[in-house]
């Protein structure tokens, strides 16, 4: 069993989150690490991050899915550990959910505040970049669903003073240099249209339908955002979605090609909304593949 050793232990200041600093094998994971704020509402992340070496090493902020009203940071750490093991500094981030109310189809935080949060942790990154040895000229960023659709959008919107947000680090870029998609939604009008099931869930992160918040399903769509400048784009998805359908993908696909962008896209056979067995292991693969030729390739 592998052994981990608290090294930094904990400590409470106010208005500063705990942090605990662990090491594990030849990875520092420190949890709990302030990245931005809200208003009044810390924004914390786990971080991962190689034991030695000065690198520079390239940076992942992987983003968790679960309708933009649930999931939790936790479910990447043995990503960002494996990404450490591989030279990556690496963040898994908690944002502002939407607070959906299943009563009247609502949400208390509406996009592009979960937009907002996600660029706030790229700067962030950056701005840390001394103090963790990251080469801010090659951060990436990933996801899954929800983390999907949001990991595009940190990808494609260009820097906008409305979706770039107030949490901090304004002097620094959000731009990144690669993304990872894991079957996020890309035309979100599409969506509402074809999934009847995602609909109360699209309603919450928008703030009505399509016909009564026209504006920001189109701003919320990373369909609305390709430009041939964007930074390259792995879309991995499964034939069998029946909560993003595949049709998504390639609506993507289609509208970077007239763009004259990069974009690879990989459907997995028989897969649905989560990948599993040695589906699951092909897209990691790929997803590690990806990150090694456009944030390491020199």
């Amino acid at each position: 069993m592998r052994a981990r050793i608290i090294v930094g232990g904990l400590f409470i200041l106010a208005g500063v989150a705990v942090i605990t600093v662990v090491a594990a094998d030849d990875v520092v994971v420190e949890k709990n690490v302030v990245y931005g704020k809200a208003g009044d509402v810390e924004l914390t992340l786990d971080l991962a991050h190689p034991k030695t070496g000065t690198g520079p090493f390239p940076g992942i902020v992987f983003i968790h899915g679960g309708g933009w009203a649930g999931g939790e940071r936790s479910s990447y750490h043995s990503l960002i550990e494996r990404a450490a093991k591989q030279g990556y500094v690496a963040a898994t981030i908690s944002y502002r959910l939407t607070g959906f109310d299943p009563k009247t189809n609502t949400g208390k935080v509406p996009f592009p505040a979960q937009l907002h949060d996600c660029k706030c942790a790229v700067r962030w990154m950056r701005s840390v970049a001394d103090k963790y040895h990251v080469d801010p000229q090659r951060i990436g960023v990933t996801g899954a669903s929800a983390g999907g659709h949001l990991s595009l959008l940190v990808g494609l919107v260009d820097r906008e003073a409305e979706l770039e947000g107030d949490g901090g680090h304004a002097e620094f870029s959000s731009q990144v240099s690669a993304v990872v998609n894991y079957c996020g939604p890309t035309d979100l009008v599409r969506e509402y249209d074809d999934v009847k099931g995602v609909q109360p869930f699209l309603q919450a992160l928008c703030g009505g339908t399509p016909e009564t918040a026209a504006d920001a399903f189109r701003v919320g769509s990373p369909v609305s955002h390709v430009h041939k400048a964007g930074p390259p784009i792995l879309t991995l998805h499964g034939d069998k979605d029946d909560l993003v359908p595949v049709s998504q993908a390639r609506l993507l696909e289609e509208a970077i090609q007239k763009k004259g962008g990069r974009h690879e896209l990989v459907i997995l056979p028989g897969q649905g909304h989560a990948f599993a067995g040695a589906a699951a292991k092909q897209a990691e693969a790929a997803l590690w593949a990806f990150f090694e030729k456009h944030l390491k390739a020199k």
